[in-house]
């Protein structure tokens, strides 16, 4: 049976994990993966993404998403 608190509600939600590379301000960290917005319930769990220790970008060990610090 549909959950009926979150199917309705799914078009209002982007499908996470969809873009391979995310370029990231300083003023957004600490960034994390999925990002906000996304819809969780085919996701992965949130993961912090170490980009500034990384040498301005990082790589999300779930999905394989990179994230650039601009």
């Amino acid at each position: 049976m549909v959950n009926p608190d979150t199917a309705a509600h799914q078009s209002d939600y982007a499908q996470p994990n969809t873009k391979t590379a995310i370029e990231v301000k300083a003023n957004e960290l600490p960034i994390h993966c999925p990002l906000p917005g996304s819809s969780l319930w085919n996701s992965h769990p949130r993961v912090y993404i170490p980009v500034q220790e990384n040498g301005g970008e990082a790589k999300c060990s779930y999905c394989g998403t990179i994230f650039k610090l601009l």
